[in-house]
């Protein structure tokens, strides 16, 4: 496989541009791929460059308004909905996660609901920004169906993502997950990057059989994490997330891969709570006490701890990518 090395802030140009060359403002794009690069940084590659061609080919098409301006609506003091205006996700979180910091400081808890919203990218990126802040984070997010139901070959449920940070020494303590096996963005980035298998167990087929292809994979279904315990709480982020805010169920949703249909109107909701307030202070104490544990114990990591190593190897030596990726996200500037 040829590969190339970029610098996160090439990576980042490119991707702006790319996006800006498919019908998208210069402010989305910039929100859009700072989001991006910074998925990429943490080794989050199906969230990161390989969303490009697929994010553009929407734009381009209107299917994602690339130049939609996310609003907030008020709801109540620790209450508020923001309207994406079916265009990227990460411009109306730029715009929550500081509007859920002034509220928490009055009101020790708030949560807001995104509606009209696009693929959110890594889940943990909003929760991770509150706990930065002295704030608990948790974040939910539906997605497009992906995954057959416990007992059924039907998809019904997405990849469904639930994300919780929280403060801590010497960085906030994350925790970010898919409800299946693997997200379906690491399968679409084999697929962009010209793969032709991706690991036994991550999917299924449209026939439900088992497959190593990424193509068939992304026609078919993923399995849930855990069985049946991991199909219910996929369940219980479609009501936290598509219910709650008012979205589309991931039956409803329309493809994050591809042009075709209206557009996905996914949801997510972010949940801030003041840490030190509803503790009685000891919140911190606490915190450094559960570190210590873990740092004590042979062979233990909290987890979430790999994206700072790897974070840190991309501000110094850059982000390698495939060609292959490199080449079509670099065909959208013609």
């Amino acid at each position: 496989m040829t590969t190339e090395t970029l610098t996160l802030e090439q990576a980042e140009a490119l991707a702006t541009a790319a996006l800006i060359a498919c019908n998208t403002s210069a402010e989305n794009a910039a929100a859009t791929a700072r989001a991006l690069v910074r998925a990429q940084a943490d080794g989050q590659g199906g969230h990161g460059i390989s969303r490009v061609p697929s994010y553009a080919v929407q734009a381009r098409a209107g299917k994602v308004d690339g130049h939609a301006v996310p609003r907030i609506e008020d709801v109540r003091e620790g209450l508020f909905r923001v309207d994406a205006g079916f265009g990227f996700a990460y411009p109306a979180f730029e715009l929550a996660l500081p509007e859920l910091e002034r509220r928490v400081q009055t009101t020790g808890i708030a949560a807001c609901a995104v509606y009209r919203s696009h693929h959110f990218g890594v889940a943990g990126h909003s929760c991770e920004w509150l706990a930065e802040r002295g704030m608990i984070g948790i974040t939910y997010g539906n997605a497009p169906k992906a995954m057959a139901l416990w007992g059924s070959t039907r998809s019904v449920l997405g990849t469904n993502p639930i994300a919780f940070a929280a403060p801590m020494e010497p960085a906030p303590l994350v925790i970010d997950m898919a409800t299946t096996t693997v997200a379906r963005g690491k399968i679409l980035a084999a697929r962009e990057a010209g793969k032709t298998e991706i690991p036994e167990g991550w999917a299924l087929g449209p026939d439900g059989e088992p497959t190593t292809d990424p193509v068939t994979a992304l026609a078919g279904t993923v399995a849930p994490m855990g069985g049946a315990k991991g199909a219910a709480l996929a369940l219980m982020v479609e009501v936290m997330s598509a219910a709650l805010a008012g979205a589309a169920f991931g039956t409803e949703a329309s493809s994050l891969f591809d042009a075709e249909g209206e557009a996905p109107n996914l949801g997510q909701v972010v949940l801030a709570i003041d840490a030190t307030a509803l503790s009685g202070g000891a919140f911190a104490g606490r915190m450094a006490d559960l570190a210590a544990i873990y740092a004590e114990t042979d062979g233990a990591r909290l987890p979430g701890s790999r994206r700072l190593t790897s974070r840190a190897k991309a501000a110094e030596e850059g982000v390698t990518l495939d060609a292959t990726l490199l080449a079509k996200v670099r065909a959208l500037l013609d």
